[in-house]
């Protein structure tokens, strides 16, 4: 599909378009390797040379996970805020730093990047990436809307790059064995999954006035391809994340994550219609994605629920954010720190009809004698999990794909179908409809205005950078 972009550039703030395509060209051509070809370049026991973009609270983790990697070491960062590229050297003291993430693209001694930006750049860094040559670490969402998930695809493609995206969960030990045993009937066939995140940050972030940027933070390049606004603090550092120039809220940021444990283990490439519910009703400030969310994804073999409260904290059981696989024999409790199968109760059913409401009169169900202590399934527990390992491991995964040429284990594809669908049960709350999906197509059934959102215009000059990037 060709994006529906303005043409025109900006020359004060980037080379010319001739130039950039000549660039382009010439790193496409010295960099589309083999995978014999490009480990006889680098070999399986040398250092993979990595750049940041972006480090705040996810970039920071990365930097440490690679940093931490035997074969990788960090050579480049890039921030728009210039005190945390300054930071990063407590972890790389060594790191050149650059304000334009450009340069650190330029820069022929990184190998691949990781992207840790705000989602509104996740899909453009990326694809820019792939262009120059380097291979990419992409931070969840993958895309900020569904069309993008197609172009990074393309891009990719055409230049031969390895894509790791920041579902870590999946390189996690036991959650690939918890995928073993739910593929394996340990709780039966699958009925529901459940999600809830619940806690309260009352009364929010607050709404600061609109204001000039600090000095050290280059504000239009945090924009990026986003619609032009003037700096808030709140459009800023971290809480981007609650805007919808900028991100999906929660259900991009934790539901991606759970949602993505789904897709990965039962091989679902999306929904066949989403339904959610919410609106930004309790917390008091500027932000704008919900504060309170309920969604019901419509898969083929069974629905998905995930929810969100961040005014109402719900008790400890249900703040958790654990995953729960609802089985015709029993459930499974999936997080970062491990899981647990809680087995079904097995009974005759008369004896469940008749011991409703103290027992039936004559000509009802009445108690049978069996056995007593009888379940469906076996109970497990494996609390093996670790979260900074669960970073480490990926890290690791990303190197030895970058080496190997193998696909990853957050793969691009599989991932594109994660962030659509969450970006659907958005649609949906923000339109008040139901949203039917056909995944062959790609596209919504019989809604021009939910249509419509699949797609937004990039900002000059960075809408020519993707037009270049899809000639």
């Amino acid at each position: 599909m060709n994006p529906e972009t303005k043409i025109s550039m900006n020359t004060t703030n980037q080379a010319s378009r001739r130039d950039f395509v000549r660039a382009a060209a010439f790193s496409s051509a010295a960099t589309a390797l083999t995978a014999k070809s490009y480990s006889q370049i680098l070999g399986s026991n040398e250092r993979v040379n990595i750049g940041i973009l972006g480090f705040g609270l996810i970039g920071r983790i990365h930097t440490r996970s690679f940093a931490g990697l035997k074969d990788a070491r960090i050579v480049a960062v890039s921030d728009a805020f210039k005190p945390r590229m300054e930071a990063c050297r407590d972890l790389a003291p060594e790191v050149r730093m650059h304000s334009d993430f450009r340069r650190v693209l330029d820069d022929k001694g990184v190998d691949a990047v990781v992207v840790a930006t705000p989602d509104h750049w996740h899909a453009l860094q990326t694809m820019m990436a792939c262009a120059a040559g380097k291979d990419a670490y992409v931070e969840k969402p993958l895309h900020l809307f569904v069309r993008e998930g197609e172009w990074m695809q393309q891009v990719a493609t055409k230049h031969k790059r390895v894509i790791q995206v920041g579902t870590q969960q999946r390189s996690a030990p036991h959650y690939q064995r918890a995928k073993q045993l739910l593929l394996g009937g340990a709780i039966g066939d699958i009925a529901s999954v459940q999600c809830d995140f619940f806690r309260n940050v009352m009364p929010g972030i607050g709404s600061p006035p609109d204001a000039d940027a600090p000095v050290d933070f280059n504000w239009d390049m945090h924009l990026g391809p986003a619609p032009q606004r003037r700096y808030n603090p709140n459009r800023g550092i971290y809480h981007f994340r609650w805007f919808w120039d900028t991100a999906g809220g929660q259900m991009t940021n934790l539901g991606h994550h759970s949602l993505d444990i789904v897709h990965w283990i039962f091989g679902i490439k999306g929904p066949k219609a989403v339904a959610s519910h919410g609106g930004r009703w309790f917390l008091k400030d500027n932000g704008e994605t919900p504060d309170t969310q309920n969604a019901i994804i419509e898969y083929e073999k069974f629905p998905a629920i995930v929810q969100f409260r961040e005014a109402a904290g719900g008790g400890a059981e249900s703040s958790m954010g654990a995953l729960v696989f609802i089985g015709t024999k029993g459930t499974m409790k999936l997080g970062r720190d491990g899981f647990e199968i809680l087995p079904d109760k097995k009974s005759n059913p008369q004896n469940i009809f008749a011991a409703i409401i103290g027992g039936h009169p004559v000509g009802g169900p009445q108690v049978l004698d069996e056995p007593k202590g009888q379940i469906w399934c076996e109970p497990m527990s494996d609390k093996s999990g670790n979260a900074t390992q669960q970073y480490s491991l990926h890290a690791q995964n990303f190197v030895d794909c970058i080496k190997s040429r193998k696909t990853p284990n957050s793969d691009l594809e599989s991932s594109h179908w994660v962030s659509t669908t969450c970006h659907l049960a958005n649609i949906s709350a923000r339109t008040g409809r139901r949203i039917v999906w056909d995944a062959v197509a790609n596209n919504i059934v019989g809604d021009k205005e939910a249509s419509a959102m699949l797609l937004r215009p990039y900002r000059e000059p960075w809408d020519s950078e993707l037009k270049a990037l899809l000639a």
